[in-house]
């Protein structure tokens, strides 16, 4: 007890503390894991022990360029291996990595270079126009530093240093500057900013490495995992997942281009264990022709979010090798900070039940203190019983630090002392969350409230209809009513009214698609469909 009380013994203790920071699994696989596959693309092979040197290289050159700590270092790269370089470069020179949307229009790709204040930018050659654009309107650029991809065959404009030669400047045993404060920037990441200027959410040290420890418990990742790149780097720094493989000594697969021959090579030929990405993702596997298909004999575990995946996706994508897991979160919080964790409770299911227990949203994971329906208005959890509908709310060491230069919105975002996510769920007796909707992408007919997802949910068990988006039309009579905006599956035909009837046979009838329309549903760079867009088509059908 007295020990307790020293505080001389506590001195010593303090002296001793090392801030938590996911840097640290890079250095420790570079000892431990030196000749593993760290990076895999096409025909490149990196060790770890060339990963760390080329990351040390980045972070001495960065520092030769003038990059101080806490300065911002830009990117726009696919995921390629300088992307995933760059996760552990940038902030090993003390700096904050900003990685910038691929998709983003020459005007938001300005407005985040000017607000966040990068410093230097790297950039892919095939992106240089979309880059050079955006710079030109900045009465500061940042320094361009070009990406080319020899094993996509684009090659360097040689209007700008390229980033070889930027790595040349640089010393592979540069001694990385480790932050003094785990909680200190480590990244910068906007959000999509479909209601107005994207938002710069913070994230730091500690709430990144808390994530990176966390996820494989979920994820039932043991040593070695080889996982393939799918979610975007520049998305939530790809869930986190850069920082996370080294702790287990992991090989990266990088795939620039998605598609569903490359998802089955990297499965077949690289032995991809891994894979995370939005719904869609997994309907691009299960549609895909005969020709893109490889066959594999391991289990392929995959993290979905993004979207409550539909029951019937679940169902048909589990009997080619995967088993899905969904997790829920959101860019605030570091990526996925929910997961539907299974349990023997629900191993005697099969077919839509097991599915329907799969499409929840779940509880939260080991990192997160707390994860929870409340109302927003009176702060006080909604009743356990799979109907009250509430706000879905985060807290503990994963939520960001803020809103970058946006001390108003970060207060309005954490009221009541939780984060509020704007997702409308209700839980059910076990805890289990299950989202309804995006706040604004509830509906209202009638006084009633319609959930968009239960209603693309039924779509999407319709046989022709490969993709489902559900959103408000203006109604005269009920104020407003589902209308159903649909992609069909290769070959396939089925009538508006055959679908409305497939819907009122399993949905009430407020529920039910008035209208239903066949289209290319607009998606953002991470599938997720682009609701405001549809509204706009819809309003005055």
């Amino acid at each position: 007890m007295g020990w307790l009380r020293d505080e001389t013994g506590l001195a010593r203790c303090a002296a001793n503390f090392t801030p938590l920071t996911p840097l640290s699994h890079l250095r420790r696989a570079a000892d431990l894991f030196a000749p593993r596959d760290a990076i895999i693309y096409g025909t490149e092979r990196r060790s770890y022990a060339q990963y760390h040197a080329r990351v040390s290289q980045l972070a001495s050159a960065l520092v030769g360029r003038g990059v101080a700590p806490g300065d911002v270092v830009a990117t726009l790269l696919p995921n390629v291996p300088a992307h995933a370089e760059a996760h552990f470069g940038v902030p090993a020179c003390g700096a904050i990595l900003n990685a910038i949307n691929t998709r983003l229009d020459v005007d938001t790709v300005q407005y985040i270079l000017g607000h966040g204040g990068a410093a230097l930018l790297l950039v892919d050659s095939a992106l240089l126009d979309l880059a050079e654009a955006a710079c030109a309107m900045l009465d500061t650029p940042p320094l361009l530093v070009e990406v080319p991809d020899a094993q996509a065959r684009i090659a360097a404009s040689g209007r700008h240093l390229t980033y070889d030669a930027l790595l040349a400047e640089g010393d592979a045993g540069f001694d990385w500057i480790m932050p003094a404060d785990e909680w200190e920037s480590l990244a910068l990441n906007y959000t999509s900013g479909t209601t107005g200027r994207p938002k710069g959410v913070v994230y730091h040290h500690r709430g990144a490495y808390l994530s990176t420890l966390s996820q494989p418990i979920s994820w039932q990742m043991t040593l070695f995992p080889r996982y393939l790149t799918i979610v975007p780097m520049f998305h939530c720094n790809a869930w986190c997942h850069p920082w996370m493989l080294p702790a287990l000594g992991g090989a990266m697969i990088c795939l620039r281009d998605i598609t569903a021959a490359g998802v089955y090579d990297s499965i077949a030929d690289e032995g991809a264990t891994h894979l995370a990405g939005a719904p869609i993702v997994l309907q691009t596997i299960i549609n895909a022709k005969d020709h893109e298909r490889k066959g594999f004999d391991h289990i392929v575990r995959v993290f979905t979010a993004g979207a409550p995946p539909p029951a019937a996706t679940l169902a048909a994508i589990e009997p080619l090798g995967f088993d899905v897991t969904q997790v829920y979160g959101l860019t605030e919080t570091y990526g996925p900070d929910t997961e539907c964790l299974w349990h023997d409770g629900f191993d005697h299911l099969h077919g839509d039940d097991r599915a329907e227990i799969k499409a929840r949203t779940g509880v939260a994971m080991p990192f997160t203190e707390g994860v929870t329906v409340m109302d927003p208005e009176t702060m006080t959890p909604v009743a356990r019983d799979a109907a009250a509908l509430g706000e879905i709310m985060h807290r503990g060491n994963g939520v960001m630090k803020g809103y970058y230069k946006n001390p108003q919105a970060t207060a309005e975002a954490f009221k009541g002392g939780w984060f509020h996510s704007g997702d409308i769920a209700f839980q059910h007796p076990d805890g289990y969350i299950k989202i309804a909707d995006r706040a604004k992408d509830i509906i209202i007919s009638g006084g009633e409230n319609v959930s968009s997802v239960e209603v693309e949910g039924v779509l999407m068990k319709h046989p022709a209809v490969a993709l489902a988006a559900v959103v408000a039309k203006p109604d005269a009579k009920w104020g407003e009513v589902p209308c159903a905006c649909i992609e069909l599956k290769d070959g396939q035909e089925v009538s508006e009214a055959e679908l409305i009837a497939f819907c009122r046979e399993r949905l009430a009838g407020f529920k039910t698609p008035k209208r239903v329309l066949v289209l290319d549903l607009p998606k953002t760079s991470t599938g997720k469909i682009q609701k405001f867009e549809l509204r706009e088509q819809v309003r005055d059908l």
